[in-house]
């Protein structure tokens, strides 16, 4: 039986990638931080079995056990989806480092040693998918978010290549603005964000999962987002800051009114 784990999984998107594999009757390893939320997750998913792990990808010792569990071959991870992180919503020129510690730790670290586990367990085997979760913010410039998931872009791009012939593919997802509790936690007003701009986790999930299955390296969600996603990698950089700049802008706006009504 073939297993994934999948990390974050317990709510949003990773959870909806943990619906997706026991939909086709994955196995499933789900890690997050919330004992509670775990055995919730894992009473939902009773067609499978599902192991549970805790672990806070902020601490490097929890992150190594993690590394340890796809470095089991006697147990062995098929799909390894790097799903956990959270929004951020802080200027570069902050003095709040500890945020920016445990974004690095948890979006940057976890994704390279996770990922280098996974692909040098399953490259032995000879078979095996990583789905690193990044995000459309990757192809603007909006701060320490945009910055973060622009290496998770260019990572998995750079691990497609070194796995290239091993039977081990990587992909990178890029999500943009989905319907998930993800933007409350990061103190993001929805209304702010026009509505066409918007995608429904379950349907985002599946055509990452066929994508990595067919082994796309990048997978990119609906025709909108593919177009939108072509235009930021093709116009000039400085026509991209402008529009970085307006997004921020507005965001910033939203927030502000959002916080003067209550």
């Amino acid at each position: 039986m073939a297993t994934a784990l999948i990390t974050g999984g317990t709510a949003g998107i990773g959870a909806e990638f943990a619906r997706a594999y026991a939909r086709r009757g994955y196995d499933l390893v789900l890690v997050a931080r919330d004992s509670e939320r775990l055995a919730e997750m894992a009473a939902e998913l009773s067609n499978v079995n599902v192991e549970i792990l805790r672990a806070d990808l902020a601490k490097r010792a929890d992150v190594d056990r993690v590394a340890a569990r796809l470095d089991d071959l006697d147990k062995p991870i098929d799909i390894l989806v790097n799903n956990a992180g959270f929004g951020m919503h802080i200027s570069l020129l902050s003095r709040d480092l500890a945020t920016f510690d445990r974004a690095h730790d948890v979006m940057l670290r976890a994704v390279l040693v996770l990922g280098g586990a996974a692909a040098r367990s399953m490259k032995s085997r000879g078979h095996g998918s990583i789905i690193n979760v990044g995000s459309t913010a990757g192809y603007i410039t909006m701060g320490a978010y945009s910055a973060i998931k622009a290496w998770v872009m260019s990572y998995t791009e750079g691990l497609a290549v070194e796995l290239r012939g091993t039977g081990v593919t990587a992909t990178a997802l890029a999500p943009g603005w989905v319907h998930t509790e993800f933007h409350e936690r990061a103190g993001i007003r929805k209304s702010s964000v026009p509505d066409f701009l918007w995608l429904q986790a379950p349907k985002l999930v599946e055509s990452a999962v066929r994508d990595a299955a067919k082994g796309k390296v990048i997978s990119l969600p609906s025709l909108r987002y593919k177009v939108l996603i072509w235009l930021a990698r093709h116009i000039p950089r400085s026509t991209n800051r402008w529009v970085s700049r307006k997004i921020s802008s507005s965001r910033a706006e939203a927030q502000a009114e959002s916080v003067g009504t209550h």
